[in-house]
């Protein structure tokens, strides 16, 4: 169950109201370093006794290859799938590795029962996604067939069980080409025994306008693809005004629009596992938000003092503090917003859902999963 912090509440009471030991509160939310808790905290407190079901909701989830491996195996034993971010390729369709080895992640996933998927980026020298790389690949059918092929022998190689295509900012004009890449890749790697997924931009409507949406087809890509991920976060950003990541009520127009499109059980919907932390007052175009950890945000704001809220239309916990003089607002995610993303994908049937990324710990929303889950 989930309980929310009140005043005069302490480690002690709650163990003894509910009949757990303190560490176990501790260990389950991560609570080392914390001085108090924090009124509005959200705790995870597992007693065996199981109040909401979601079957058996598919897992996945991204992580770097530079991740720290004690966080990782926090999140793995919860995971069914493990999409390592990521390989990039050159105009002339040369897969190009990431910075650090990846073989570490794909055996720690293996062990840990997880299958383990390389994601292919056109990213550009700097780090960016760039559009040209784009038009290469599914213009040029030559730099697609040896792109294809490469990514075949490394996914053989090295252990992969398939392959997530992670492709922004495409032009309108590729919107067809785009898909009929993903079809062509689903094709060798289907026929070799290896999946293929897609990852989309969070679009309402066909004809959204903006260059994150046009080149993307949700049903030419959901016809093309075993599975899609919906990036259903990044409402609130770095550079945007302060406001949950992923609001529910956000979440829920593109789920109305994707599952038109795309069967259900192709679909994962995102879950972001990080917050922002916003200096105030906002102004656009100069202030710029701090990435945060969930648990990270919680010790944030017992070390000021703050009481965490809960937005019940967002359904997504926030706080203010100050420091050195200038306000700032936070917001996060907690078991109580996860429990809500869980119980939404659910209801539409989804095969599961997805997270970005597990660079961060958060033990009690992996134990939340899979308790929900019946695991």
């Amino acid at each position: 169950m989930i309980y929310v912090v009140e005043q005069g509440d302490s480690l002690y009471s709650i163990s003894q109201r509910f009949g757990v030991t303190e560490a176990q509160l501790i260990r389950d939310n991560q609570l080392y370093g914390l001085s108090h808790l924090v009124v509005g905290q959200a705790l995870l407190i597992l007693t065996g006794e199981k109040t909401v079901s979601v079957g058996d909701l598919f897992s996945s989830g991204y992580t770097y290859t530079f991740v720290n491996p004690g966080v990782l195996s926090e999140a793995l034993p919860h995971m069914d799938e493990l999409m390592v971010f990521s390989y990039g390729f050159t105009i002339d369709g040369e897969l190009i590795p990431p910075a650090v080895d990846d073989l570490p992640v794909i055996r720690q996933a293996w062990r840990a029962g997880a299958e383990p998927v390389l994601v292919l980026t056109p990213f550009d020298a700097s780090g960016a996604f760039n559009n040209y790389l784009v038009r290469q690949v599914v213009e040029n059918k030559q730099v697609q067939d040896t792109l294809i092929a490469n990514l075949l022998q490394t996914v053989e190689e090295r252990g992969y069980m398939g392959v997530d295509v992670d492709f922004e900012f495409i032009l309108p004009e590729d919107r067809v080409y785009y898909a009929e890449f993903v079809g062509n890749l689903r094709e060798v790697m289907n026929r070799n025994g290896y999946k293929v997924s897609v990852a989309l931009a969070p679009k309402v409507s066909a004809d959204q306008r903006g260059l994150l949406y046009e080149g993307i087809d949700y049903r030419l890509l959901g016809e093309n693809s075993d599975q899609v991920l919906l990036m259903t976060y990044e409402w609130g950003y770095t550079y945007g005004p302060p406001m949950a990541v992923a609001p529910i009520n956000k979440v829920r127009q593109v789920l109305d629009y994707a599952v038109q499109e795309i069967p259900a059980e192709k679909i994962l919907m995102g879950v972001p596992n990080y917050g922002y932390d916003w200096p105030l007052p906002f102004e656009q175009g100069v202030t710029e938000a701090r990435t945060i950890g969930n648990v990270e945000a919680v010790l944030l704001a017992a070390e000021y003092y703050a009481e965490i809220r809960f937005d019940e239309t967002a359904k997504s916990p926030y706080f203010f503090y100050m420091e050195n003089g200038r306000d700032h607002e936070v917001w996060f995610e907690d078991v109580r917003s996860y429990e809500a993303k869980f119980s939404l994908a659910n209801s539409y049937g989804f095969r599961g859902v997805g997270f970005w990324n597990f660079q961060r710990p958060f033990l009690a929303g992996w134990l939340l999963l899979s308790d929900m889950r019946g695991r």
